[in-house]
């Protein structure tokens, strides 16, 4: 083998070994940032690690919410099982029993400690300010 065929085919490894490099690199990143989605059903029927940060989406008991100073309680059920939920920060302003809610935290003793909590609205949303009459 000449030179030219050594040198080429030296840098046609190392191009191949910095691309899987690159491509573990980016597969570990998006598994160490992702956030797995759960119903209360879900929670209660799996084993999730305390470490995981996870989301738990469903709807807001009624008769639920509890709020002392910054800290905010309540209850998330999907209408079969519901897990309990404390987040300590400002609620967005759709937060509202019987509505729909998405927490982003962690599972500890079978209640989620929320780091985030995002409301949920239905397709025919209007702002509050907004109010439109019918006349029909």
């Amino acid at each position: 083998m000449n030179s030219t065929r050594k040198r080429r085919l030296f840098n046609i490894c190392i191009v191949i070994l910095f691309s899987m490099s690159g491509a573990g690199l980016i597969l570990y990143s998006l598994n160490s940032n992702l956030d797995y989605f759960f119903t209360p059903t879900e929670l209660k029927n799996k084993t999730i690690s305390v470490d995981k940060r996870i989301k738990v989406g469903g709807m807001v008991l009624k008769g639920s919410v509890e709020r002392i100073s910054s800290k905010v309680s309540f209850t998330i059920t999907d209408y079969k099982n519901s897990v309990n939920v404390e987040y300590e920060g400002i609620v967005p302003d759709l937060f509202k029993e019987e509505s729909g809610v998405v927490v982003l935290g962690y599972l500890k003793n079978q209640m989620v400690f929320a780091e985030e909590v995002l409301a949920k609205h239905d397709e025919n949303y209007m702002p509050p300010s907004l109010k439109i009459v019918n006349d029909n």
